[in-house]
C-alpha cells in the first residue's frame, strides 16, 4: 500500500474508508460469519505498516463518532466500560479507557455533568500518548500486541459498541444542560471525603467505612444503623427544603452495576435500600446494571449504603459458605443464593424500620443533626405531605422513564442459607447495642 499521491489507496483519507468499511462490515456481521470479518479486517489494517500512524489517527477518528453515538443514544462512560468488562477482555477494557478520554477532548469540563466526571475519575481516563499518530502504536508496546491482535482488539470494541441500543438517560449527555446540585456523589468503594458534599453526607460516608472495617458485629450493627436514620433525616430535610423553594429539581437517576454472580439477590439488595430512601429501581439484566430513581439526594445515599451492604454481605456470606451443611455436605451455590435473598429481604425490614422512626420522630419535631445527635424543634406539618409528593414524583418519573416494566422473581432452595442469611443481617446491619441513637 502507497503513500498518498504513490497510487491508489495509499492516503490517510484511504486509511479512514478502510477503517470505517472494517468496522461497519464487522459490527454488521453475524455471529457465524464474525471470525472471518474480523480476520480480514484485521488482516487489512495491519498490513498498513508503512500508513500505521494514520491507521491510528483514523481509529481515534473514528472512536469519536462512535462513542458520541453511544453518548446519544444514553449510555454513560461507566456503563460503556461495564459492557467491555462483562464480555471481552482486560486489553479491550484498556482501549475501552483511552478511547472515551480521547473522545472526552471534545467536551469542556462545564459540559459535564458531575456524576459524568466523576465516572471519568473514577475510569481514570485521560490522553497519555503524545499523538494521536503515535497512539496505536504506544499502546500495542504497553500491551505488547502486534499489529493484528491489536486492529482485532479495536474492531471487536467498536463491534460492541456498535451493537448497543438505545436506553433511557440517567442525565445529560456532553454539550447538553448539566444538572447541578449541592451534593457529590460518592463513588462505589470511594471511602475519603468528598469535596463540596453536605457534612451530613460526610458523616454517612465515614459511618459505613467504620462498619465495613470493623471486626465486631455489634459495632457494625449500630453504625449502619446510624447511617440509615442520618440518611433518612437528610432526605427529610431536602423535602422540606422543596417546599420552600429552594430545591427545585425533579426526580433524577443513576445506573449501578449488578454483575453476577448471585445478580437476582443483589439486585434485590439494592432495591430494598433504594425503597428505604424514597427511590426505585429497574434491573437491566442484559447490561448488569441496575437504574435508580429518586431525588439527588437520596440517590447519594442509597449508593453508599449499597456499596457498604454488599461488602458486609459478601464477608458473611464467605464465613458461612466456608462451612458445611448440617449433614456434613458443602455448602452449594443455591445454599449462596439463598443466603443473600433472605440478607437483601430482611435488610429491607430492618431499613424500613429505621426510616419510619425517623420519619415519625422528625414529623414531632425531633430532628436528627450532623454528629447524630438530636435537637427538639417545632413540629412541621408540611413533612409528610412533602414526603408523600416526592414519592409520587419519582413513581411518575419510573412511568414516563421505563413505560413497560415486568416483574422479577428470585427463587430460594436451600433453608439453610435462607435462615442464615437472615441472622447475618440482623447481625451487621442495624440492630444496635440500643437500636436508637440518643440525642
Amino acid at each position: 500500500m502507497g503513500r498518498r499521491g504513490q497510487g491508489g489507496n495509499g492516503g490517510g483519507g484511504d486509511v479512514g474508508v478502510l477503517l470505517d468499511t472494517a468496522v461497519r462490515e464487522v459490527v454488521t456481521a453475524p455471529e457465524e460469519g464474525l471470525d472471518l470479518a474480523l480476520d480480514t479486517g484485521a488482516s487489512l489494517l495491519a498490513a498498513s505498516a508503512g500508513l500505521w500512524p494514520a491507521v491510528s489517527r483514523a481509529a481515534l477518528g473514528h472512536a469519536d463518532t462512535a462513542v458520541g453515538r453511544c453518548w446519544s443514544a444514553g449510555w454513560r462512560p461507566a456503563d460503556l466500560a461495564r459492557v467491555v468488562r462483562r464480555d471481552l477482555k482486560p486489553v479491550h477494557l484498556a482501549l475501552a479507557v483511552d478511547l472515551i478520554a480521547a473522545e472526552g477532548r471534545r467536551h469542556p469540563a462545564a459540559a459535564l455533568d458531575r456524576r459524568w466526571q466523576e465516572q471519568l475519575r473514577e475510569l481514570e481516563a485521560e490522553v497519555w500518548w503524545p499523538s494521536d499518530e503515535a497512539y496505536l502504536s504506544g499502546f500495542a508496546q504497553r500491551h505488547r500486541l502486534d499489529r493484528f491482535a491489536l486492529a482485532t482488539v479495536l474492531l471487536e470494541l467498536l463491534r460492541s459498541w456498535g451493537r448497543l441500543p438505545p436506553i433511557a438517560p440517567v442525565g445529560p449527555a456532553p454539550g447538553h444542560s448539566a444538572h447541578s446540585s449541592r451534593s457529590s456523589r460518592p463513588e462505589q468503594r470511594q471511602r475519603g471525603p468528598v469535596a463540596g458534599e453536605p457534612r451530613m453526607l460526610s458523616r454517612i460516608r465515614a459511618l459505613l467505612a467504620k462498619a465495613e472495617s470493623t471486626d465486631f458485629p455489634e459495632e457494625a450493627e449500630a453504625l449502619t444503623a446510624k447511617a440509615q436514620q442520618l440518611m433518612a433525616q437528610h432526605s427529610i430535610d431536602e423535602a422540606l427544603l422543596a417546599v420552600e423553594g429552594a430545591d427545585p429539581h425533579a426526580p433524577g437517576a443513576l445506573r449501578i452495576g449488578v454483575d453476577n454472580p448471585y445478580e437476582g439477590p443483589k439486585t434485590m439488595l439494592l432495591d430494598a435500600v433504594a425503597a428505604a430512601n424514597r427511590c426505585r429501581v429497574v434491573w437491566a439484566k442484559e447490561f448488569g446494571f441496575c437504574t435508580v430513581i429518586g431525588f439527588d439526594a437520596d440517590l447519594d445515599g442509597v449508593e453508599l449504603l449499597y456499596t457498604s451492604l454488599l461488602v458486609q454481605a459478601t464477608h458473611a456470606m464467605q464465613q458461612a459458605g466456608a462451612r458445611q451443611h448440617l449433614d456434613g455436605a458443602s455448602r452449594t451455590k443455591a445454599f449462596r443464593q439463598s443466603f443473600l435473598v433472605a440478607y437483601a429481604a430482611r435488610i429491607r425490614e430492618r431499613l424500613t424500620e429505621a426510616t419510619e422512626r425517623t420519619t415519625s420522630e422528625a414529623a414531632a419535631g425531633r430532628h436528627l443533626r450532623e454528629d447524630g445527635t438530636a435537637e427538639q424543634l417545632v413540629p412541621d406539618e408540611r413533612l409528610l405531605p412533602a414526603l408523600k409528593a416526592r414519592t409520587e414524583a419519582v413513581d411518575h418519573e419510573v412511568g414516563r422513564m421505563f413505560p413497560k416494566l415486568v416483574s422479577q422473581r428470585v427463587r430460594v432452595s436451600d433453608g439453610e442459607g435462607w435462615a442464615a442469611g437472615r441472622a447475618a443481617a440482623d447481625r451487621a446491619s442495624l440492630r444496635g447495642r440500643s437500636g436508637e441513637i440518643r440525642g
